[in-house]
């Protein structure tokens, strides 16, 4: 969402003013964008896993964006945006059904772009949200579980999240607790996007439980080239992603697309500079995981800082994120490519640093504790993390559990020993069968 004012509570609401083309221009690019990083998404999960597997993980990429914008074009966006009806924790789930009543574009006075345009552009972030968790259960998942959960889980957790922090109250409309009553800032997503992934991440991975071989067998990516690539469209999406939430083309999306290049700039650094103390050198993995990280942190904090303030924003992610990935072999937790390490532990470290960095010189106009602020905005924040980290994880939970019941969520050992590309898709990612029969001619004659 846009903070376009701050009222005397503290808490930020959105103006009204006309539509603008050059805004609508913006979003439509910025819609654009965000819709590339599911692409971008699908081939840095699907180099990091193993080649029997690398199909089955871009397939739940691209699965998770045709169910999930189903559903939320159906019931997701009511459910987010809707006018509340239970004090702050969800919109009407009707009230825009199948967006019919956003066709005619009478009810656009309170943006400046067309809040059909809006209202899809929120929908692909609950595409990379859902997208998201999939890493945490690569190489093990039934893909009809999987489609059957991320449908559940877009209207049962995100789109009820979403309410709480990006839905802020209007004239004669009522947004969500976080967001009006808390006074919460994240203005793309550190906790509807990030804490709330990875904590659904690590309830799903704990319901269908570790790989066959996890802590003995080596599980190395099969080919950092696509990693190398995917981060690089997801670096590029994420403009769309950060910048595009100002809702307009001005000075606060210049700024924050210069915190959005700084801070995933800065958490590369931060990542290989563990590494290389750590372990004695640089990877290209730690390069394209440091990237993603900073990128994380800077997400709900992308308004609020200065372009130093999101550089030591981003190297602190990289840098603790790098440390946080090793814990999951501590834990004995099978989160396959480290969705709670970096998006839970990075959006935990961006929207707390709201009220450590930010600025009073930013959109956001917050003051964090080393700019003079009071703590005021810290507490604000940390409720915020708890209160979407804990329902994320609850709820995902039970849902994957139910799921896990009655249609059961995990292939079967040897099928997973096998690959599961081929038992569950009948494909393989690369032919690599020499070709039967010996040539005698240039024409195999």
């Amino acid at each position: 969402m846009c903070y376009l004012s701050r009222e005397e509570s503290g808490l930020m609401t959105p103006l009204a003013v006309p539509t603008n083309a050059g805004d609508t221009a913006w979003l439509l690019i910025s819609a654009a964008l965000v819709l590339l990083m599911a692409p971008g998404l699908a081939l840095f999960y699907g180099g990091l896993v193993r080649s029997k597997s690398v199909l089955n993980m871009m397939m739940m990429t691209f699965g998770a964006t045709a169910a999930v914008l189903v559903v939320w074009v159906l019931g997701g966006y009511s459910i987010a945006f809707g006018d509340d009806v239970a004090g702050g924790l969800i919109g009407n789930p009707m009230q825009h059904f199948g967006l019919s009543d956003l066709v005619s574009g009478t009810a656009d006075s309170w943006l400046s772009v067309p809040v059909i345009l809006f209202a899809l552009f929120q929908g692909l972030f609950a595409v990379i949200t859902g997208a998201l968790i999939s890493g945490a259960i690569a190489d093990r998942a039934r893909f009809g579980a999987w489609m059957v959960f991320v449908s559940v889980w877009t209207l049962v957790v995100y789109a009820p999240v979403a309410h709480w922090v990006f839905d802020f109250s209007r004239e004669g409309h009522t947004g969500g607790w976080l967001a009006n009553s808390v006074g919460l800032i994240d203005f793309a997503g550190g906790t509807a996007v990030e804490v709330c992934s990875g904590a659904s991440a690590l309830a799903l991975a704990l319901v269908v439980g570790r790989r066959v071989g996890f802590g003995r067998d080596p599980m190395r990516p099969h080919n950092l080239t696509l990693v190398m690539l995917g981060a690089g469209l997801l670096w590029f999406g994420w403009f769309g992603f950060n910048a595009g939430s100002a809702l307009a083309a001005n000075h606060a999306a210049g700024l924050i697309f210069a915190t959005t290049l700084c801070a995933g700039a800065a958490g590369v650094l931060g990542w290989l500079a563990v590494e290389r103390v750590r372990d004695g050198h640089a990877t290209s993995l730690g390069a394209a995981s440091g990237m993603v990280a900073g990128l994380v942190a800077i997400t709900p904090s992308c308004a609020s800082v200065t372009p130093i303030g999101s550089l030591i924003m981003g190297a602190s992610a990289g840098a603790i994120c790098a440390w946080a990935i090793g814990l999951k072999y501590r834990l004995g937790v099978d989160d396959s490519l480290d969705v709670v390490g970096v998006h839970m532990v990075g959006g935990i470290v961006g929207t707390l640093g709201v009220g450590l960095l930010g600025s009073p010189l930013a959109p956001t106009a917050v003051a964090g504790l080393l700019y003079g602020g009071a703590p005021t905005q810290l507490g604000r924040q940390a409720i915020g993390v708890v209160a979407v980290l804990a329902y994320a994880f609850v709820m995902t939970f039970i849902v994957g559990k139910v799921i896990d019941k009655t249609m059961g969520f995990r292939i079967d050992p040897e099928h997973e020993v096998s690959g599961i590309d081929l038992v569950v898709h009948a494909e393989t990612a690369y032919d690599l069968h020499a070709t039967a029969g010996a040539r005698s001619g240039p024409f195999g004659h």
